[in-house]
């Protein structure tokens, strides 16, 4: 594992209801590394203080993009993040039925890809990155950033169908083990027109979105156990997320991480040990 200084900071319910976590980080590493950003069920905002971000998802870097703001969309295999030796910035989580609210775009126009956030957010989001990076502290910038988010909020654009939000709703409570017929049922819809539905408004469907919430319900297991420096059972963790067996997990994992989940562990050990990508809620309706 690569020496360096890491810390994360978090930054609240920002705005309940659109983003599950702002977490401030800083690192000053020995080398660059690459870091595995893995899917979720939230669209991810980065806004970088010092060198841009590049990422993309291969591992070789062809597709890389680079930016000083990046938004991803729902994606279900890992991006790759080249850190470089020293960086800060702010990542949110946002749920993605929030974006069309908040700036009139559904989530399903970013599937699979990770595009500069200026594109969609607007050119304002420059301006206060900007002066987030001038900005003292880590208090500072978040309620800077916490009131150009409510101020966004303000005006509802325009609404998922909400059958759709229903659906996302009963999946998250069910964390991903809900069967298909039931949501139909649940939302007076036919499978094949809620499918429909879901692949306009999210790029994925209702079945994809529930996998990688199962998927994430079992991350944040194993990251949590790690951090309380408990070796994570990996068969304890399929079976309360809904899992065949062990192998299943594994499979999961080897298509959204591209790894095992140990060889997981091992190379983001730094990272989780020191918060990275813990949610401010357990698990995101």
């Amino acid at each position: 594992m690569d020496a360096g200084e890491w810390r994360f900071v978090e930054g609240g319910r920002m705005l309940p209801g659109a983003v599950v976590s702002a977490v401030g980080y800083t690192s000053r590493l020995e080398r660059p590394v690459q870091h595995l950003g893995l899917p979720s069920p939230a669209l991810t905002v980065v806004l970088t203080f010092d060198e841009p971000v590049i990422s993309g998802f291969r591992p070789t870097g062809e597709d890389a993009e680079t930016a000083h703001l990046v938004l991803g969309g729902l994606h279900t295999s890992p991006a790759y993040i080249a850190q470089p030796r020293a960086q800060s910035g702010i990542q949110l989580a946002v749920r993605p039925l929030a974006l069309r609210r908040m700036f009139g775009v559904p989530a399903g126009e970013l599937a699979e890809r990770a595009v500069d956030a200026q594109d969609v957010l607007g050119s304002g989001v420059e301006d206060l990155r900007q002066r987030l990076a001038e900005l003292p502290s880590w208090p500072e910038r978040f309620a800077a950033l916490a009131e150009h988010l409510r101020s966004a909020a303000s005006e509802v654009r325009s609404e998922p169908r909400p059958e759709v939000a229903e659906a996302w709703k009963w999946i998250a409570w069910h964390r991903g083990t809900g069967s298909m017929s039931a949501l139909a049922r649940h939302v007076h819809l036919g499978e094949r027109q809620l499918t429909t539905l879901f692949r306009a408004e999210l790029g994925m469907s209702p079945k994809a979105v529930s996998r990688l919430m199962r998927f994430e319900h079992a991350r944040q297991r194993i990251a949590r156990a790690v951090r309380d420096d408990v070796a994570p059972e990996l068969s304890a963790v399929a079976q309360a997320c809904g899992y065949y067996d062990h192998s299943h997990l594994v499979r999961d994992f080897r298509q959204y991480a591209g790894t095992s989940p140990s060889r997981w562990i091992g190379a983001e050990l730094r990272n989780i040990q020191a918060g990275a990508g813990q949610p401010a809620e357990e698990f995101p309706v």
